[in-house]
This record gives C-alpha cells, structure tokens and sequence, in this order.
C-alpha cells in the first residue's frame, strides 16, 4: 500500500512512539526529534515517487494520439514507464522493499544524528519501523471510514472541501489516532 504525503508526519509519530515502547530503544532527544527527521525521510521518498509519476504522465501525454491509434491501454503503459524510470528516481516500486529500505534510511539517519541508542541487534530495531509503517497502513482506511461515518452523523451537515469540513476531520482523524496510541 502506498504512502500519501498527509500521512508521513502521523507514520513518523507511530515510528517514534512504537521505538519508545520497545523497551530497548532509549530516544536521547525525545520523541519529537525522532519523528522530525522520520517524516523528513518519509516525505522525500514519497515525493520522489510524486515526480517519477509525473514524469511518466508528461510521456503518456506526448505519445496519447500514437497510443489511442495503436489501441494501447494508458493504465498498462503508465506502469511499464513507471517500471523502467523507477530505477532513475530511486524508487522501488515493490512496498516490501520499499518500507524496508526506508526502515533502513531512518535507522542510518537517527544514529548519524544520534538520536537513538539501543542495546540489541540494528535488524531488531529496523523491524520495529518496518512494522510501525505496515501497521499504520493497514488501520488507516479504517480509521478514515470512522471518521467519516462519525461526520456524517455530525450535528451539523458539514460540507466537504470546505475549510470547517478539512479542521473536524483532522481533528476526529486524530483523536482515532491518539485512542489507538498512534499519536
């Protein structure tokens, strides 16, 4: 599953607090500093994806009369570019190793900044991260549905896009998130 940009600084905070929770893991400049340089990480690598797909829109877009002449399906030539300029972006496209590789960059980050010390094993501690981002993903859409189904039953009907709409929903967003220990 993919990582939106809204939501990096939210991994971080889980990345942060589930290091703090391991028990092994002391954080020497607190969990604020940890989640920081986390969501600064997490940022570039989703923005990098941002640019390959843009990148690979910009192609699709000067080929799209050769491509609706030769019937060829935008969908599948979007992911055959995507695949062969992956590599010049720096962006894996398999999420496994993907989170993995970010688990790893954090890891290099915080001990060149010192912000962490730990007493066992680096692949221990690299799991941790790993998990942090798998777990996250995989409760987000319930936490959004939640959220959602709490505004729909709001007192007042609020309308989306709109700025009253965006603050109630952040707000709720993050109050499901502090309930699961997430923030």
């Amino acid at each position: 599953m993919r990582i939106k940009l809204p939501h990096t600084p939210y991994i971080a905070h889980k990345i942060a607090i589930d290091l703090f929770n391991s028990g092994f893991v002391t954080l020497i400049s607190g969990i604020e500093a940890v989640a920081k340089v986390t969501d600064e990480i997490l940022a570039k690598d989703v923005q990098r994806e941002r640019a390959l797909e843009e990148r690979v829109n910009e192609l699709l877009e000067s080929k799209e009369d050769e491509m609706e002449q030769m019937q060829i399906d935008r969908k599948s030539m979007f992911w055959l570019i995507k695949k062969k300029l992956a590599p010049e972006f720096g962006v894996m496209l398999s999420y496994e190793d993907r989170f993995s590789n970010v688990a790893h960059v954090v890891l290099d980050r915080l001990l060149n900044d010192s912000l962490v010390n730990f007493s066992v094993s680096e692949n221990r501690v690299k799991n941790i991260i790993y998990n942090s981002i798998n777990n996250y993903l995989k409760i987000y859409e319930q936490i959004e549905d939640e959220v959602l189904e709490k505004i729909e039953n709001y007192k007042r009907k609020l309308i989306p896009g709109t700025d009253e709409y965006d603050l109630v929903y952040e707000k709720m967003y993050q109050d499901e998130l502090r309930k699961r220990g997430m923030l």
